[in-house]
């Protein structure tokens, strides 16, 4: 019997044995460990600026490739169509056109007759100052019509009346109290630009919370106060999208006003290129136009992103 239980603790003692995990050294580990370190080295930071700039160059050129296309479409459509239509210039007539007009823009001949760099200046200098005198009077009024009720209600039915009047009936209107194409012009740009301020500053204003309000009156705080720190904070974003829309409209009339009531400005140098039969010349203006409507759209939309950045991280 006791050779038979000794038998039981040695198969027991040889099973537990081989059932035991085996163990690795730490010593091991550790060289395991520096090993895959040395072979997997962290990035650094030049590297993560080189990937970084990769894919912004790479993200770039697949933006990119939507516009060229659609320019190329635009330029075969283009030559296509002055092939049925000779008096049509072609995109390669347009461009020599172009290097020999603004080969030397500020020329001047006559009164009548000045570089396409003077007009362009001519109708930049009507568009500020009659989006100036209508952001300097929409804007206050913008913010009474939004705060005051009785106001808004004496000026609903006058915006409603006016606002919808073309650009160009205003002109004779102008001639009439003016005597005179260049103040005409500007007060064009002036009746037409005001009402996207007006609008859009009463909008932002009136969206503002009551209890903000409440909270104002409870604290007794001036009417100044109310304005620098919750109506124009509340209102800004309405606001400055009501200068872009405005900026937009008064560089769309400017050449309309300009091509009937004469003077120098681009819209009147299209007209009088048409009168010469200098087709090339129109399509050079037109893209002038375009071209400088995107740029003051642009810088605006930057200006507004700036402006709103700096009110929400102050």
């Amino acid at each position: 019997m006791s050779n038979t239980a000794h038998a039981i603790e040695v198969d027991t003692a040889e099973l537990a044995v081989e059932n035991k995990p085996a163990k690795l050294s730490t010593t091991d580990e550790t060289k395991d460990l520096v090993v895959a370190e040395v072979k997997s080295p962290a990035p650094t930071k030049n590297s993560e600026t080189a990937q970084r700039i990769k894919d912004g160059l790479i993200g770039g050129f697949k933006a990119m490739i939507p516009p060229i296309i659609g320019i190329i479409v635009f330029l075969i459509g283009w030559a296509m169509l002055s092939q049925f239509r000779p008096t049509l210039p072609n995109p390669l007539v347009t461009a020599q056109s172009a290097i020999e007009l603004f080969a030397h823009p500020f020329y001047i001949e006559s009164a009548n007759d000045q570089g396409i760099g003077w007009n362009i200046l001519s109708s930049l200098g009507r568009v500020g100052t009659g989006f100036g005198m209508a952001a300097l009077i929409g804007i206050p009024l913008g913010f009474i019509i939004g705060r005051v009720k009785f106001v808004r209600d004496m000026m609903a039915p006058i915006i409603s009346i006016l606002r919808p009047v073309s650009p160009l009936a205003w002109l004779p209107i102008g001639m009439v109290v003016f005597q005179s194409a260049n103040p005409a012009s500007i007060w064009v740009i002036f009746i037409s630009s005001i009402w996207p301020i007006i609008l859009n500053t009463s909008a932002g204003v009136a969206q503002v919370p009551q209890d903000y309000l409440n909270v104002a009156r409870v604290l007794r705080l001036s009417e100044w106060k109310v304005f620098t720190k919750i109506l124009l904070p509340s209102a800004l974003p309405y606001l400055l999208t009501g200068i872009r829309l405005s900026v937009g409209v008064a560089w769309l009339v400017i050449v309309a006003a300009e091509m009937v009531s004469g003077g120098k400005g681009i819209g009147f140098w299209v007209w009088d290129e048409y009168q010469n039969s200098q087709y090339a010349h129109i399509i050079v203006g037109i893209f002038v136009v375009g071209l400088l409507g995107l740029v003051i759209e642009q810088m605006l939309i930057l200006a507004t992103k700036l402006i709103t950045r700096g009110e929400t991280t102050s």
